[in-house]
């Protein structure tokens, strides 16, 4: 009888070490240890209600929900999804510092640890607005090399690194089965968690992003507050195979990024979360270091494309911790002409009817 030799998460990152003989072997244990850090979120997800984890935190033991940095409620496996990142990477003596969705500051290692090279920088849980209602769920995460000498104080622009810049990015999907999307700069794989071995299990090997697609995914309640390049894109795809895109689309919406991005990656697409005018305060609505480049390196890793509509997103310098960027990412073609719209002059000809003043999305 033959047996199907299955390729752990350890193994794979064994065999990609090999590659370099000099490596002291820290990236791949944090790379373990953040993988250690999603199954027991994903424990904790899968439990739910069961264990009292649906809901908003409270702060301080109070009756008061607690509010993030971004302004937004944080729901109780928020912080616990946060503690436990926190809690399984701190010790292992690979990293210097840590951002999070969460945290308003760097966190530093605490003393007690030895301190390493590296950087992590990640939502605990992304779309966790869809907690309460069992939709797909996630957390992103991103490794830097720090460049400053080990002795020096940590400081935020340590963080502030091009996404291109990425030694490896990853995404944890918590839906029907818990997978494990990773990129060390050399493609994209996936891995799902086998409940009965507790291991992550090599089941994606070459993730490669379809050029073309007839899929996009956009908040279309924003319509009257999107830029003319995207009310053109879109109401070319709305009008389907007698428009001048001469096929028709599909739309899909799921409000969580890592359930957007997955799908990209499975069956191609195009997601849009540009920017606006819903508020001219914010250049867009995600967040540069721990959503857009993780998630945009892993696009670009597999072939496809991630910008903000107008130049290469992980070319961009960040300038702050919490930095919100417009998004535009996944098959090659569609990306490549949503730029191409920005840089043409705009006219009245290019927008459809089902943009104007008597439209269905009304100015």
């Amino acid at each position: 009888m033959s047996v199907i030799r299955k390729t752990t998460l350890t193994q794979y990152l064994i065999e990609q070490r090999r590659r370099f003989p000099d490596a002291d072997g820290g990236f791949n244990a944090l790379v373990l240890d953040v993988a250690r850090a999603c199954k027991s979120i994903a424990c904790a997800v899968a439990q739910g209600e069961l264990a009292g984890l649906h809901g908003n935190h409270a702060a301080g033991g109070t009756e008061a929900e607690s509010v993030n940095v971004q302004g937004e409620t944080q729901k109780k496996l928020d912080v616990i999804s946060n503690d436990l990142f926190i809690e399984m990477t701190e010790w292992g003596g690979n990293l210097a510092g840590m951002a999070s969705e969460e945290m308003p500051d760097p966190y530093e290692i605490p003393e007690a640890y030895p301190k390493g090279k590296y950087l992590l920088i990640f939502d605990p849980l992304d779309g966790s607005s869809n907690i309460d209602v069992n939709v797909s769920i996630g957390s992103i995460f991103s490794i830097l090399r720090r460049d400053a000498a080990a002795d020096s104080p940590l400081v935020a622009e340590d963080f502030f690194q091009p996404g291109e810049r990425q030694v490896a990015a990853g995404y944890a999907l918590y839906g029907p089965t818990t997978m494990l999307m990773l990129s060390v700069g050399r493609g994209v794989v996936g891995f799902t968690l086998d409940p009965v071995l507790g291991e992550f299990i090599l089941t994606h090997d070459h993730v490669q992003v379809p050029e073309e697609t007839n899929e996009f995914a956009i908040n279309a309640s924003n319509s009257r507050f999107w830029e003319p390049p995207v009310k053109r894109y879109i109401s070319e795809c709305l009008q389907g195979e007698t428009g001048p895109r001469g096929k028709n689309f599909n739309m899909r919406w799921i409000a969580s990024m890592v359930a957007e991005a997955h799908r990209i990656l499975m069956r191609g697409g195009v997601f849009m979360y540009p920017r606006d005018k819903k508020d001219p305060s914010k250049p867009g609505r995600l967040r540069l270091l721990y959503e857009a480049n993780p998630i945009g390196f892993l696009m670009e890793q597999a072939g496809g494309r991630v910008s903000t509509g107008e130049v290469p997103l992980l070319s961009l310098q960040p300038s702050s911790l919490h930095q919100r960027i417009g998004v535009v990412m996944g098959s090659r073609e569609e990306v490549e002409r949503i730029e191409r719209y920005h840089k043409e002059p705009a006219s009245d000809e290019q927008i459809s009817p089902l943009f104007g003043r008597r439209g269905l999305f009304r100015d």
